[in-house]
């Protein structure tokens, strides 16, 4: 087998350094528009917010869709029949610009109602900042929805750079149209989202004239979706993506969902607990990164080997990226956690909020190092392989039961009492949100280890 290596150690490095600095800069967009947004009010701040936790569900639509398809492609790769990959991205691409201009739609005709019903009765500033910012980014769903498949393809290719530099142009546009439409036009709330449907838009077509053009290296033959203009749907392609997209927009959406139910659960504990939770959680995004991006490159290295017939090779490359994962979680991670409490007092909130914060940051940090890889990124060996069915009930039934279930538990025990045992202020109950979160990890990394062990998962091609 190692004679016969599909992936070098260097194919390797320049798949995963590139998803890394894309993990970066989508955290820092993030990050920069919180800030910006924040000198508009705090209407404006809420309206964002609002709107922002719908666009999640939205993308992670496009995002799960896209996965479907890159394993799909990638799986063609492996087994060397361009002409097959290059017709699955055309229908991934036909596919997923369908259902935007039908979200699109939906969205523009029942943004009021929708909204209304979602948020229920909120001041009349704040629904109209969310009205406004909510019709505009609705604009850039089709962006949206065609970056989050083109960079998919390019990924299945192994071509992680492009989305890297593709990530740096809408860092670019986004944060500099905000600084220009809200410090300059001052257009408030549509000096946020503009930007977001610029930069969305122009990724979206540089990454179609990108796929277009082609351009063969030395390495591989690139995916070329010259001809996409004469439409031909392939429904059986369509459905192997599918296959793999709904159980995979599934799992995300309940997880989002998931979310909100409990970051209601910590707004009960107040704003010391709101404002902590805020902090750990931009900690939390960065300590996660080497995950994230080795999750992204199992999809590309597995999908491929799968395709390839060489499930041998597919269990060496994710014991392998493993072992990469866990490597760069603890090197970023030690250092992060020694140094988390002094970044954290540089966001100037109270003594009690920052020191809750830091518990969460440190909580997380360390069951992080321990078992984050196994529980989000090992699962995506299983999705590149087609095993998609049962990642997603791991995860829906895991979520709900203990991310949620053990929330409201530990809440109503005051954490089995350890609260009030410590003498600590009641804002620390918050800290039961995390603890389950952890719990969550166990029981999914334990479930994932055994279905790989096992080598079911190698059964499952998709092509």
């Amino acid at each position: 087998m190692m004679q016969n290596r599909l992936f070098s150690n260097r194919a390797l490095w320049l798949l995963i350094w590139p998803l890394l600095v894309e993990q970066l800069l989508q955290i820092t967009l993030g990050m920069a528009d919180i800030v910006m947004v924040a000198s508009l009010g705090e209407a404006a701040v809420s309206g964002v917010s609002l709107v922002d936790q719908v666009n999640i569900l939205l993308v992670q639509v496009f995002a799960a869709l896209s996965t479907g398809g890159a394993v799909v492609c990638s799986q063609y790769i492996g087994s060397s029949q361009f002409p097959l990959a290059e017709k699955t991205a055309k229908q991934l691409l036909y596919t997923i610009s369908a259902i935007a201009i039908f979200l699109l739609c939906a969205g523009l005709a029942l943004h009021k109602p929708l909204l209304r019903l979602i948020f229920g009765k909120v001041e009349e500033d704040v629904m109209a900042a969310s009205q406004r910012y909510f019709l505009i980014t609705l604009l850039a769903l089709p962006g949206i929805a065609i970056y989050s498949a083109a960079a998919a393809i390019f990924r299945a290719q192994g071509n992680s750079r492009i989305s890297m530099l593709i990530a740096l142009l809408v860092n670019v546009i986004n944060i500099g149209g905000n600084a220009v439409c809200i410090y300059g036009l001052h257009w408030g709330v549509a000096g946020v989202a503009v930007p977001t449907l610029l930069s969305r838009s122009a990724a979206a077509a540089v990454l179609l004239v990108c796929l277009y053009r082609a351009q063969t290296d030395k390495d591989s033959k690139a995916i070329s979706i010259r001809g996409i203009s004469r439409v031909q749907i392939d429904f059986n392609l369509v459905g192997k993506i599918l296959k793999l997209g709904i159980p995979n927009g599934l799992e995300n959406s309940t997880f989002q969902i998931g979310k909100l139910l409990v970051l209601s659960l910590i707004s009960t504990y107040g704003t010391t607990a709101i404002a902590a939770n805020a902090a750990a959680n931009t900690m939390a995004s960065f300590e996660v990164l080497p995950g994230s991006a080795v999750g992204l490159a199992m999809l590309t290295v597995v999908g491929q080997c799968i395709g390839a017939r060489r499930s041998d090779q597919a269990s060496y490359y994710t014991k392998k990226l493993m072992l990469i994962a866990y490597t760069g979680f603890w090197l970023l991670n030690i250092p992060l956690i020694f140094l988390s409490y002094k970044i954290l007092c540089l966001y100037g909130m109270s003594e009690e909020t920052t020191k809750l914060s830091w518990y969460m940051t440190l909580w997380h940090g360390i069951a992080g190092m321990l078992i984050w890889p196994p529980s989000f990124s090992l699962p995506n060996a299983l999705r590149a392989a087609g095993d998609a069915a049962f990642t997603m009930i791991v995860s829906m039934l895991s979520m709900w039961t203990l991310r949620v279930g053990m929330s409201y538990v530990l809440k109503y025990t005051g954490i089995f009492g350890l609260v009030a045992f410590f003498g600590l202020p009641a804002s620390f109950g918050a800290m039961c949100v995390w603890i389950s979160m952890t719990i969550d990890w166990a029981l999914r990394s334990i479930l994932f280890i055994i279905r790989f062990a096992r080598g079911k998962w190698k059964t499952k091609h998709v092509i």
